[in-house]
């Protein structure tokens, strides 16, 4: 007696499930300039570490005799591996089984491996190429019903997003619960001319008057710079490289504490440079990422949302080897004041910060609010009051640096202020609860009109502001309480980061992350 040929018949099943959609769907997708699902999660992960589950999951049809006459691969390969040794789930989507739309066996594939990530604490990488779990017209036409729509096991993304870092690479197009699927992630990566994402695709808007491309309808253009993704790259490699260095800065879950990483730059490094970093006229711009560069462990900067919100700059560094959330404000957008769009960057950047446990080191250079007609109708001071909320419930360590500006309710939501946590002035700093220029003549008209000399007059008190507002005039009151040399900057964040190690607490954060 033997079961040899139940795994004989195992193999065949196994060999035929790699045959994914069958040879000139697969040679389709090479046209596309696409790897196959299984490519894919060969790419992303370490060498020989996929242990894959569902394998033989599939459409199926048996003879009389009850031996099987066919199979139709499930459209979505699922399994645990490791991704520089530490333990994920990833999901990929097959677009060449019915373009990713869903199948008897998907639903629960899918949902089973976010109910594993979850209950196991284990990262969430999912390769979306298609409506991944989605309905297709072909059902509706064939089954004879319609349904209420529901995603079942849905609690499961929702609950990931409050306890394992999920990443979300867009493959393909995306569309309907395949785009859901790409923006319920902490971290969300299209391909440049390769991806698309949403809600319904062009034939669906062409029925409402609108002849589009899936390129002009949910390109990366669009959605990189609106929020819905974060970061566009040329490759599908570039996209699991993105995936993977992402992934080096969190814990496996909030059961963790962000795992250190390589040592290998010093931390009292001092670059003479910064001294003259930021100019002394206060009309002047300056690269805010090159002094970002300068203060962190070298080469260690991993920018998120570069090109939406771009007031605000946000991304991970590392500090001593020890993983940081890193903010700052980029004066040649606007100034550096905060939108609308910007406001709700912040917001999702600091939940990230929050729910796994990073502390936050703040560039501060922050002029304000957006003002004006657009910013009202935007309505920038609701989503920047938000943005403080969302500061202010954070708990990480938290340390800010002003290196210029800081006025008004924006400059207030740049730390939680009732917190006793670090916070250092360069001598370039500019602070108030709101900017001199262009108030003095408004609070001095009558005087200003009044005078035999209004432009003498004006210059007088122009002159007299700027010795008020000298960041000493501050440091001799305790309003600031240290003024530093920004060649300093870089030891005093990575004494910051190696005492906030014994204030990280884990599990779940009262404010929980939202997509």
């Amino acid at each position: 007696m033997s079961w040899e040929a139940e795994i004989e018949e195992l193999r065949r099943r196994e060999a035929l499930a790699e045959q994914m959609g069958g040879a000139e769907r697969v040679e389709n997708q090479k046209r596309q300039g696409k790897l196959t699902v299984r490519e894919r999660v060969t790419a992303l992960v370490d060498v020989g570490s996929l242990h894959e589950v569902g394998k033989i999951a599939a459409g199926t049809e048996y003879g009389e005799d009850g031996k099987l006459t066919a199979f139709r691969a499930a459209n979505m390969v699922t399994g645990r591996a490791r991704i520089d040794g530490r333990p994920v789930v990833v999901l990929g989507d097959d677009f060449t089984v019915r373009g990713g739309a869903a199948d008897a066996s998907i639903g629960r594939k899918m949902m089973l491996a976010e109910q594993w990530a979850n209950e196991w604490r284990i990262p969430m990488v999912r390769m979306v190429d298609g409506t991944g779990g989605g309905g297709s017209t072909r059902t509706l036409t064939t089954s004879g019903k319609t349904h209420v729509p529901e995603v079942a096991g849905w609690q499961w993304p929702v609950a990931n997003m409050w306890t394992v870092p999920v990443v979300a690479l867009a493959l393909g197009p995306c569309a309907g619960l395949g785009a859901a699927r790409v923006a319920a992630s902490h971290f969300a990566v299209m391909v440049k001319g390769l991806s698309q994402v949403f809600a319904a695709g062009p034939p669906v808007v062409k029925a409402l008057g609108e002849d589009l491309t899936k390129e002009e309808l949910g390109g990366w253009e669009i959605h990189c710079r609106n929020g819905v993704c974060d970061n566009a790259v040329d490759t599908e490699e570039e996209a699991f490289a993105a995936a993977r260095k992402f992934l080096s800065y969190l814990p496996s879950s909030v059961d963790e504490l962000p795992p250190r990483g390589p040592v290998e730059d010093d931390p009292n490094r001092r670059d003479e440079w910064l001294i003259g970093a930021i100019p002394k006229d206060r009309r002047q711009v300056y690269k805010s990422r090159k002094i970002i560069e300068s203060i962190f462990d070298k080469g260690s900067f991993f920018e998120m949302g570069a090109l939406w919100g771009r007031a605000v700059i946000t991304g991970f560094a590392r500090l001593d080897g020890w993983p940081v959330a890193v903010i700052g404000g980029d004066p040649y957008i606007a100034g550096g004041a905060w939108t609308a769009e910007s406001s709700d960057k912040l917001i999702r950047f600091c939940d990230t910060a929050q729910t796994f446990h990073l502390p936050v080191a703040h560039l501060v250079d922050v002029p304000g609010f957006a003002v004006g007609l657009a910013a009202e109708k935007a309505g920038t001071i609701r989503h920047g009051v938000r943005a403080q909320s969302a500061v202010y419930q954070a708990t990480v360590p938290w340390a800010t640096v002003l290196i210029r500006k800081s006025f008004g309710i924006a400059g207030a939501a740049v730390r939680n202020h009732s917190r006793a946590q670090p916070r250092w002035a360069w001598p370039s700093g500019d602070w108030g609860s709101l900017p001199i220029e262009g108030g003095l003549e408004a609070a001095y008209k009558r005087d200003l009109e009044a005078s035999d000399d209004p432009a003498a007059m004006l210059a007088e008190l122009r002159s007299h502001a700027e010795h008020v507002r000298s960041p000493f005039r501050s440091a001799d009151a305790f309003l600031v309480e240290e003024i530093i040399d920004p060649r300093d900057t870089r030891s005093l964040l990575c004494a910051f980061a190696n005492d906030a190690q014994r204030l990280l607490k884990t599990g779940i954060s009262v404010a929980g992350m939202r997509p």
